[in-house]
């Protein structure tokens, strides 16, 4: 499945071209009839997720959505943006058989079949950021904390580093350098290279998009990680 990512845009999307609207919901309800085949309770660990009743609740950026045969909802019950539903379906309808063990940190263009959305990921993901807080690392320091962000175990000489745990087994880390006289901010996401065990490269590119969205959302100025 390939779809429009210039259409996806998290918070957006919804305003989004009616057709293309109108193929992520066919691609929903394809996937709903996918996961009416799974035994979610045997797949529940393998993704980090919690199993009652046969509906699985994934944290997705600090936020808990359930997930049955049936549907996809938020913690309100209410269907999340169509980008979110596609990448919950999407991780769970490719749960490795085995979990894999690979925790090297890459760039999101050393993924394989990555290549035509690494111009979109740099555009619409790592410049986003960097242009949005450029000359404010404190505000991203708030909109991280906000977002559970939190220091990894990496070292990197960088102004801020932080890491996200955008699904249980897939966490992100976030390189950025402040603007200076010299040059100005940039910043960089890296993710564990085993993510594309559970996430296509699509996928993957929604998931850099939804965590700029998410950094968007209102802060509290009392929550910045030092």
């Amino acid at each position: 499945m390939t779809y429009d990512l210039s259409a996806v845009g998290g918070e957006a999307f919804y305003d989004t071209d009616k057709n293309t609207v109108n193929i992520f919901q066919k691609t929903y309800n394809d996937y709903l009839e996918q996961i009416k085949g799974i035994r979610l309770d045997s797949i529940a660990h393998k993704l980090g997720a919690r199993c009652e009743k046969n509906k699985l609740t994934i944290t997705f950026f600090n936020a808990e959505y359930t997930v049955s045969v049936d549907k996809i909802s938020d913690s309100a019950g209410k269907k999340p943006a169509l980008d979110i539903c596609v990448i919950l379906s999407k991780y769970i309808l490719l749960c490795p058989a085995i979990p894999p063990n690979d925790h090297q940190w890459v760039s999101y263009r050393n993924f394989k079949n990555s290549s035509p959305l690494v111009g979109y990921f740099k555009k619409e993901v790592e410049d986003a950021i960097s242009s949005l807080y450029s000359d404010k690392i404190h505000t991203l320091k708030n909109s991280s904390a906000s977002l559970a962000g939190y220091r990894p175990s990496l070292s990197a000489n960088y102004d801020f580093v932080v890491q996200f745990d955008a699904l249980p087994m897939i966490p992100i880390i976030l390189l950025f350098n402040n603007a200076d006289e010299e040059f100005p901010a940039t910043c960089s996401i890296l993710f564990e290279s085993q993510a594309e065990k559970y996430l296509d490269c699509e996928c993957l590119a929604m998931l850099g998009r939804q965590l700029f969205s998410h950094l968007k959302l209102p802060l509290n100025d009392n929550t910045a990680i030092p």
